[in-house]
């Protein structure tokens, strides 16, 4: 008897810990599946312009924090290579989400520590307050845009696994080319799946957050367009296949930006257009258009084609599901 009794109790402890064993992977599949958004969910990839067919796909969530932290740092007069450096640290530290937990007091996109100096919970989990703060230490490391990718991050994060950093470069160096405009039509998204309109107010008051106030004119940047677009709807919708001039921001290209495709200076239309993209989700943009390129939500296999806009165009057009 006792021989059986025991035999049954632990044929109940291996059924119990096969249990919680299934438990457990579910639970981690789950999370998973919203860490990344999930099969069938919007999804954006980022494609090398390179031709060397390399590719890196992520959530809307993550794709959001990484085209701030780019916006960040190329306001601030800082080459690919910062913008670079700055996401790589955020794949390893947060893989680009803005958690509100960590080791110990760390918070946020960079994992900062507000017991370290990095400033108040609140302003970590700012993505643009965090990315300002990680790009001040950055520029006081000495050549840091000739240093291993590493060493430059260790530099600023003093983290206990520096060489973490180094299998995340491929894909944030992707990232950055397209974020900074480099790389000409190389981000698109999955538009939303439900139906919600978006607010052209809330696109001019999210690129006057990560690009500053002069990313749009005075009157846009206030919002005072709104009126005046409304009402001269009608008449302009014809120019955008029926959608309402309302739905549509305009953002200029500085006259010395807005160059050939490929040029140097289309680089800033390009970060813009992609920028958008990056919002798609979050902001319910429908379409963006560029330098005779657009894309579009409705777009199945997620590309930019030709548009609306001529090459050179001077201004970014963002329009808004209505």
């Amino acid at each position: 008897m006792p021989e059986s009794t025991t035999s049954t109790t632990r044929g109940r402890v291996l059924r119990t810990a096969a249990g919680l064993a299934v438990l457990l992977a579910l639970a981690g599949y789950l999370v998973a599946q919203y860490v990344t958004g999930g099969a069938g969910a919007p999804r954006c990839t980022v494609r090398s312009a390179e031709g060397d067919g390399a590719t890196y796909e992520l959530s809307p969530e993550q794709a959001v924090n990484a085209a701030t932290i780019s916006a960040v740092g190329t306001s601030r007069g800082l080459p690919e290579r910062a913008v670079t450096i700055a996401l790589a640290t955020a794949l390893q530290e947060s893989a680009l989400r803005n958690i509100k937990y960590g080791d110990r007091d760390s918070l946020g996109l960079f994992q900062q520590r507000p017991s370290q100096g990095w400033g108040t919970p609140r302003q970590i989990l700012d993505p643009g307050y965090s990315s300002e703060r990680f790009y001040e230490h950055l520029e006081k490391v000495p050549g840091y845009s000739r240093l291993p990718l590493t060493v430059a991050a260790q530099r600023v994060q003093r983290s206990g696994f520096p060489q973490a950093y180094a299998k995340h470069e491929p894909d944030a160096a992707l990232l950055a080319a397209a974020l900074t405009g480099r790389a000409p039509a190389s981000l698109t998204c999955s538009g939303p799946r439900d139906a919600q309109p978006g607010k052209p107010a809330d696109v001019r008051a999210a690129l006057v957050r990560d690009f500053g106030p002069d990313v749009l004119p005075k009157a846009q940047a206030g919002g005072s367009r709104d009126k005046a677009d409304i009402a001269g709807a009608a008449g302009a919708s014809a120019k955008l296949g029926g959608t309402p001039a309302a739905a549509t921001v305009a953002v200029p290209v500085p006259a010395q930006a807005a160059g050939a495709p490929g040029a140097a200076g289309d680089r800033r239309g390009w970060e813009l257009a992609h920028w958008a993209v990056a919002h798609a989700a979050e902001l319910r943009i429908e379409r963006v258009a560029y330098a005779g390129r657009a894309w579009t939500t409705g777009d199945a296999r997620r590309t930019w084609h030709s548009g609306d806009t001529p090459n050179g165009s001077g201004e970014v057009r963002i329009t808004t599901a209505q």
